[in-house]
C-alpha cells in the first residue's frame, strides 16, 4: 500500500514536470488538469506537501528564484563557527550527532562492518536508508533511479560490508530526520577530503544556499572547487547532509546524484517551510 507521503511526492512531481513544460505561471485549475485531478483533490494534496499555494511554489522552482537566494541566502561558510549545528544550521529541532569511520576501515570496504538497511517513505519518494550500530551511512532517493538502482548505488561503497535487512534499527533516526525533530546520529564514511566537505555542507542553514568555491574556501583549500564538487556528489547521506543546497555561481541548479527534479523539490520545499508566516 503506498504511503501518504510517497503518494503526495508523486503528484508534486508531475506538478514539476506541468510547471517546466509550460510558459507562463499556471493556475490551480491549469495545473490540475494537467496532472489529471480535481482542482480541489489537487489543492488539498499539494497544501499537506507544501505549505503554501501552487502558485507561490512555483517561485521557488525557477531559475530566478535561484539566483535570489544565491544574491540574498547565500552563505559564504565563513561564519560556520557562528552558525554551528546546534544553531540555524539544524534542519529545524533537529540535532545531529556524527563521528566519521576511520580511514583504515574506510578503505577496507566495509570489511568486518555490519550494515542494516531498509525502505522509508518520504517526502520525497521512497528513500533507501542504511546505517551502522553508530549511526545513518547512506540514505538516497528511489524516484528517478527506481528501487534497485538506488539500492545497488549505496551497496557499491561499501561492497566487503555485511548487509542485513534491519529497518527497525534505523527507523528512530530515519523518522527524526524527515520530521525535522529528535535525535540523528550519523556514521560518516569517507576519504578525509570527503568528510571535511560534508561536515561543511552541514552548516549550510535550512532556506539558504552555497557555491562549490564558497565551499572549497570554507575548508582552507580554495582551489580544490573540482574536488568539492566530488565529494558533493559522493554524498552518501543525502537530505540530512544537504548537498541540494549547493547551486552553481550562474544560479543554475547543477547536477544531483539522486535526480535534478528531486533537488528542485528539496529546495523548494526547504523554501516554502522557512518562510515566514503571513
Amino acid at each position: 500500500m503506498q504511503s501518504d507521503q510517497s503518494y503526495h511526492y508523486g503528484v508534486i512531481r508531475r506538478a514539476i514536470e506541468a510547471i517546466d513544460a509550460a510558459d507562463h505561471v499556471l493556475s490551480l485549475d491549469e495545473l490540475a488538469k494537467r496532472i489529471g485531478l480535481s482542482p480541489a483533490h489537487f489543492q488539498r494534496v499539494f497544501s499537506a506537501w507544501a505549505g503554501l499555494s501552487p502558485q507561490k511554489y512555483q517561485q521557488h522552482l525557477t531559475l530566478e528564484h535561484a539566483k535570489t537566494l544565491l544574491r540574498d541566502k547565500c552563505t559564504t561558510l565563513e561564519t560556520a563557527d557562528l552558525v554551528g549545528l546546534s544553531g540555524s544550521g539544524r534542519l529545524h529541532d533537529l540535532f545531529i550527532r556524527w563521528e566519521a569511520m576511520s580511514p583504515g576501515t574506510f578503505t577496507a570496504k566495509g570489511a568486518g562492518l555490519t550494515i542494516y538497511e531498509g525502505w522509508f517513505s518520504s517526502p520525497f519518494g521512497e528513500a533507501i536508508t542504511m546505517g551502522t550500530d553508530r549511526g545513518l551511512c547512506g540514505l538516497g532517493f528511489a524516484s528517478e533511479m527506481g528501487r534497485e538502482a538506488a539500492r545497488e548505488d549505496l551497496v557499491r561503497r561499501w561492497p566487503l560490508a555485511q548487509f542485513e535487512q534491519q529497518p527497525d534499527h534505523l527507523a528512530p533516526w530515519v523518522n527524526a530526520a524527515f520530521a525535522g525533530k529528535g535525535d540523528v546520529a550519523l556514521h560518516m564514511m569517507g576519504a578525509p577530503l570527503q568528510i571535511k566537505v560534508w561536515e561543511a555542507l552541514m552548516r549550510i542553514p535550512t532556506g539558504y544556499v552555497t557555491t562549490y568555491s564558497n565551499i572549497a574556501k570554507s575548508i582552507k583549500n580554495p582551489k580544490a572547487v573540482r574536488a568539492v564538487g566530488t565529494a558533493v556528489g559522493r554524498n552518501p547521506i543525502s537530505f540530512i547532509i544537504p548537498c541540494h543546497r549547493v547551486l552553481r555561481k550562474s544560479g543554475k541548479l547543477g547536477g544531483y546524484h539522486w535526480g535534478t527534479p528531486v533537488k528542485r523539490a528539496l529546495l523548494a520545499y526547504e523554501g516554502a517551510r522557512s518562510e515566514p508566516a503571513p
